[in-house]
């Protein structure tokens, strides 16, 4: 028998965060790639005191109901639109996540990508291997520039901050619309504030940094990728349901747009039969923003450093529901051994 807390990690993790769990916990690793299906996460929730969740696992009333034990939830994303939140707070379960550490390493993909887009890298290396490459010629492969172009960001977050940051090495104009207005980081970035639609009128370069909410879904359909330039390029890294894609796969199959690059799909993975694969004019990476190996590490480490917090009776800055402190703490007196 023991009294450390039994803590359930959904997949194996970079670095040292397994070990820094070990050190006070019972640690139980899902040994597969792909997430434990659903049944599986609930049995393994059980027992135990705290999950650390990636957002391929589902953290819904139904899990929560079935792990009475249950003193808090990590999650290793800057989001948690895979965790119910408002289920986890009515049980009195805290939720915390990854914020910061992945902000340079997903603006630096950000823009990657819009520079793959704009500049046809991905169909350009396609293109060698299959052989078509017979010469230099003056009209093969043309995109548009970046340099001095309009960068429109959706978002004004810490990553969409960064990609201006970013865009402002390409002396480009930088617009923007958010949930609120940003007059400091207007002044930094000498970024313009203005609404969604004049956004996209303007701008030819998009780049998606919202968080996913009910009002959020959806948010780029139709109507929004019509009002789109026929030139312009939409970017998406921040999720796949922010964006219609069968609305995406019409604008860039009629030519409405020129081009998409997404590091985020709905579903994922995308299906091996969307039409999005038969285009030429969309570059799609396997959701790899924040892949690099120190910002990976440093994710799984704040992840267990956040859950080794909330089941010693912390409740810090990266838990999404802090208004559960005091009843919460009343509810589970204990702490962490050792």
């Amino acid at each position: 028998m023991t009294d450390r807390p039994r803590v359930f990690v959904t997949r194996n993790l970079p670095g040292s965060a397994l070990d820094l769990l070990r050190q006070t916990c019972e640690v139980a690793v899902w040994p597969d790639e792909l997430p434990p299906p659903p049944g599986e996460l609930r049995r393994e929730a059980a027992p135990s005191s705290g999950l650390l969740t990636l957002l391929t696992d589902r953290i819904d009333d139904a899990l929560l109901s079935a792990a009475p034990n249950l003193v808090a939830v990590s999650n290793m994303a800057t989001g948690y639109d895979n965790v119910d939140v408002d289920a986890a707070t009515r049980r009195l379960v805290l939720v915390s996540r990854t914020p910061g550490v992945l902000t340079e390493t997903t603006a630096d993909l950000a823009f990657g990508l819009l520079l793959a887009a704009a500049r046809r890298i991905a169909e350009g290396d396609r293109y060698v291997r299959a052989g078509h490459w017979r010469t230099w010629g003056p009209e093969i492969m043309l995109g548009p520039d970046v340099h001095g172009a309009t960068l429109g960001i959706i978002g004004l977050g810490r990553i969409g901050a960064a990609v201006a940051r970013r865009a402002a090495g390409f002396a480009m104009r930088i617009l923007y619309t958010s949930r609120t207005r940003k007059p400091d980081a207007e002044k930094d970035l000498d970024a313009t504030h203005t609404d969604l639609d004049t956004l996209l009128r303007e701008s030819d370069f998009v780049s998606v940094h919202a968080a996913l909410t009910d009002d959020t879904r959806g948010l780029i359909g139709a109507r929004q990728l019509g009002l789109m330039k026929p030139g312009a390029v939409l970017v998406n890294t921040a999720r796949g349901p922010l964006v219609d894609q069968d609305a995406l796969y019409e604008a860039l199959r009629s030519g409405s747009i020129a081009g998409a690059a997404l590091d985020v799909t709905d579903p994922e993975p995308l299906r091996a039969d969307s039409p999005l694969l038969a285009l030429d004019n969309v570059v799609i990476t396997p959701h790899i923003a924040s892949a690099s190996v120190a910002t990976r590490s440093e994710m799984a480490r704040l992840a267990a450093e956040n859950l080794l917090a909330s089941l010693a009776g912390d409740v810090n800055d990266n838990v999404v529901n802090p208004e559960i402190a005091a009843d919460w703490r009343a509810a589970r007196p204990g702490r962490l051994a050792g």
